[in-house]
């Protein structure tokens, strides 16, 4: 069994991710069958419960306030509104609810209320539950372990090197901070980047070497490839070709090993033999649904017929158990 290494170096990193294509492949899908069921792919279904008018300046996203863009902002969704949705993901096969909200963080304040209410919603529907709701204080992380919440989303973007570029309204330590706030609460990590941002080779393997090193590994790692949106700073970025997502992927899944890899952002431009080569690589999840917040997706019939024709199943929500959590987690919802 591959051992599991919280030391990896940026040259070590850097010789897996620059090693032959087929032998990277080879190497990655080696390892993933080691450690997984390689035919089981995680579906979670991504839900924007307040869409826009946020603080931050982050350069790829379309719901910054201060860019001219065509997302419309909306209110914070109810909680009727929300099981709704995850009644519906479900049924198409979703084990996973993953909602976010565009908040720079998390306020003390009723909407984060609301928010507890939609967690102990959902996970008394027997899936799992994911937010991404900006930064999180230590007794915010706990708030939402004691509602039933299973994961937190915080992804890095890029390298800490890279990240000034893309956002200068919150520090690459303050990502960091709320990581490790997460853990506390006994939650498990979703952490991830983005390629496609303008980045060099040498950012996306010093990101991967912050996710590797980080003192327990993220259980689950999304690669995104930007979707350029109009009216965002990054708008004129070429697409990503198809070979860097294969060797981000296939380099997440050696070093991470029990990891899941997620192929998120951009599947929309990619063939099913390009995402076949993904799932080769390691990749084993997926965001199912037509829209990833406010961008683009296949559609939940479209990936059942490409799981079909490639053999691939969907993963039982908590798999790796329930969370941990206390009595609160059975509170009356209001």
């Amino acid at each position: 069994m591959t051992e599991i290494r919280n030391n990896w170096t940026k040259e070590e990193i850097s010789a897996i991710y620059h090693s032959p294509l087929l032998d990277l492949i080879y190497r990655a899908a080696t390892v993933h069958r080691e450690n997984k069921d390689y035919a089981e792919v995680q579906i979670s279904s991504l839900l924007s419960i307040k869409t826009g008018g946020c603080p931050e300046d982050c350069a790829y996203c379309p719901q910054a306030a201060r860019y001219h863009t065509d997302v419309e902002v909306q209110a914070l969704m109810s909680v009727e509104q929300v099981t709704d949705a995850a009644q519906k993901a479900k049924a198409a096969g979703a084990s996973r609810l993953c909602m976010g909200a565009a908040w720079r963080e998390v306020r003390d304040n009723r909407d984060f209320d609301r928010v507890i209410d939609m967690v102990k919603a959902v996970n008394s529907m027997d899936m799992e539950v994911c937010c991404t709701l900006g930064m999180l204080t230590e007794s915010q992380a706990q708030r939402l372990a004691d509602a039933g919440l299973y994961a937190y989303n915080h992804n890095l973007d890029t390298s800490e090197d890279d990240y000034k570029r893309i956002i200068t309204t919150r520090t690459y330590d303050e990502r960091l901070k709320t990581i490790e706030n997460v853990r506390k609460a006994k939650l498990t990590v979703c952490s991830g980047g983005i390629i496609g941002l303008g980045e060099t080779v040498e950012d996306r393997i010093a990101m991967l070497k912050t996710l590797s090193n980080m003192p327990k590994h993220p259980e689950s790692v999304p690669i995104n490839a930007l979707v350029p949106v109009k009216g965002t700073p990054l708008a004129d970025q070429p697409r990503v070709p198809v070979w860097d997502m294969v060797r981000m992927i296939a380099t997440a899944r050696i070093i991470m090993p029990k990891t899941v890899v997620r192929l998120s952002a951009g599947r929309t431009e990619m063939s099913m033999t390009d995402q076949a080569l993904c799932f080769m690589a390691g990749a084993n999840s997926i965001f199912a649904g037509d829209k990833l917040l406010t961008t683009p997706n296949p559609a939940f019939s479209e990936d059942m017929q490409m799981f079909e024709i490639l053999g691939l199943k969907p993963r039982e929500a908590f798999k790796n158990g329930r969370p941990v959590v206390t009595q609160q987690e059975a509170l009356h919802v209001e």
